[in-house]
């Protein structure tokens, strides 16, 4: 073999051997940008929404946004009959001067304590005309939330305190214990009435 061959062979050689170490660079580099991708889409998926809310409370200067609320089971088999469909809610009379706590199924279970988080089927509609705006109902299932904890409206967080595991009990909450006479970001105004079943408490 001549210098010249021996030359050439190296050459392919180092030539080889440098396209295999770019070839390392840039597989090295692809598994690195596709592992910041799969990063930050983990990062950014949205978890998924609460099926229905109950009466957040509404800051001093802003509007009330619903209370972080999660779906629950079913009704357990014991609870009463009567609360295993929705009730039939009547307009008031006059104006809520003040929080009106009024049983209308009377439960046998524990009263529920302040931070206690309820299980609770419930409806409310305008105490002036009786217009439903919000209903748990409508998604086929209760929902969960703290009790006492700040998180409610005033009306909800002292009116429902104290109610035995497994009634139903009507609250009639002047606007001030609700979301005020001027309510703004679709919440409504004035004077509320609600219809709560509560169905467990813990």
């Amino acid at each position: 073999m001549s210098v010249q061959d021996k030359t050439g062979t190296s050459r392919r050689g180092q030539a080889l051997t440098g396209a295999f170490a770019g070839v390392a660079v840039i597989a090295v580099l692809v598994a690195v940008y596709i592992g910041i991708q799969v990063s930050d889409d983990d990062e950014t998926t949205p978890a998924a929404a609460p099926a229905a809310s109950a009466p957040a409370q509404p800051p001093a200067e802003a509007p009330a946004e619903p209370a972080p609320s999660q779906p629950a089971p079913a009704a357990p088999a014991q609870v009463d009959p009567a609360l295993q469909k929705p009730p039939v809610i009547k307009a008031g009379k006059g104006a809520v001067k003040e929080l009106l706590v009024t049983p209308v199924v009377a439960g046998k279970g524990p009263k529920v304590q302040a931070g206690q988080t309820i299980t609770a089927n419930y409806v409310g509609v305008t105490y002036k005309d009786g217009k439903e705006f919000d209903s748990s109902w409508k998604t086929g299932q209760p929902v969960q939330f703290p009790v006492g904890a700040g998180q409610l409206i005033e009306g909800w967080d002292k009116g429902l305190v104290g109610v035995p595991v497994g009634s139903r009990v009507q609250l009639d909450i002047p606007a001030a214990m609700a979301y005020g006479e001027q309510a703004q970001g679709g919440r409504p105004s004035g004077d509320l009435r609600f219809v709560v079943d509560v169905l467990a408490a813990q």
